[in-house]
């Protein structure tokens, strides 16, 4: 299972970055026609298969803060385990650019990532972290990360969204 954290509807802000990831892994896995919304899991999910592995694409239809509810819903339906589950969300200590993937661990004062652990009763998810760099000067870090990207890093979002779907990609199929 691949999640993409954000608050749902808020699609573009720099906090709903693991959406976008998820958009884009589900285009060039060629389902991006294949999202539906799922109430059981209060999610929009698209199945997908990359080399014969079968992957569930997961977007919850919920705020950032209990995105693990319907994470944890999923894992139950799917029957995942935490180990199975990859968290893709933004990250304040990576510049925009800087991808990263980390194997389990604290949420690190990611919200999403605290109710994801809190949820799955564990923190083995591997992460796929997104830099989205830190706010400067006065701009409190909820403003920011709720804020679209502006205009100079959206030029730089598209690399990153298809550096980050192939860091992805290669991660699960390594596995």
């Amino acid at each position: 299972q691949v999640a993409g954290l954000g608050n749902y509807g808020l699609q573009g802000t720099r906090h709903s970055v693991g959406m976008a990831v998820l958009d884009r892994l589900a285009r060039r896995l060629a389902v991006a026609e294949g999202w539906r919304a799922d109430r059981q899991c209060c999610a929009d999910v698209a199945l997908a298969t990359a080399r014969g592995l079968d992957l569930v694409l997961l977007k919850p239809r919920r705020l950032m803060n209990v995105n693990g509810l319907s994470i944890a819903s999923a894992a139950e339906i799917y029957n995942l385990h935490p180990e199975d589950i990859y968290l893709v969300h933004d990250d304040l200590d990576k510049a925009l650019g800087k991808v990263a993937i980390k194997l389990g661990g604290s949420a690190r004062g990611h919200n999403g990532v605290r109710s994801c652990i809190s949820a799955l009763h564990s923190n083995e998810m591997t992460r796929l972290r997104i830099g989205i760099g830190r706010p400067e000067g006065e701009v409190t870090v909820s403003s920011y990360v709720l804020a679209p990207f502006s205009t100079g890093e959206r030029e730089r979002l598209e690399q990153v969204l298809a550096q980050a779907a192939t860091c992805l990609l290669e991660h699960i199929l390594r596995r």
